[in-house]
């Protein structure tokens, strides 16, 4: 069953921010992933949620999407992120 990351992201410096969006995606693949949506623009429908960025990646499962985050190739890129900017991220299983 597939699973999606989903990032809730306020860029606070985009130069570093920038830096670390060249970085990802070689992790992504590696571990079997994609970029559903990456940043493009977001209109509030209801409730109140205003995002200013959102990204939602999608592996093939759970096991690939928690092996990609916890790796060794993304765990530098984690903080170069949290240095860039503040977040939430959630991961779910999809039908």
């Amino acid at each position: 069953m597939a699973a999606y990351v989903i990032a809730d992201v306020k860029v606070k410096n985009q130069e570093t921010y920038d830096t670390y969006r060249k970085q990802v995606l070689a992790t992504v693949e590696k571990y079997g992933g994609r970029f559903a949506v990456r940043g493009g623009a977001v209109e509030p429908l209801e409730g109140g949620w205003k995002p200013e960025r959102i990204v939602v990646l999608e592996f093939p499962d759970a096991k690939a999407a928690k092996a990609w985050y916890g790796s060794k190739e993304y765990s530098p890129l984690i903080r170069l992120r949290q240095s860039a900017s503040e977040g939430r991220i959630i991961l779910v299983e999809g039908a």
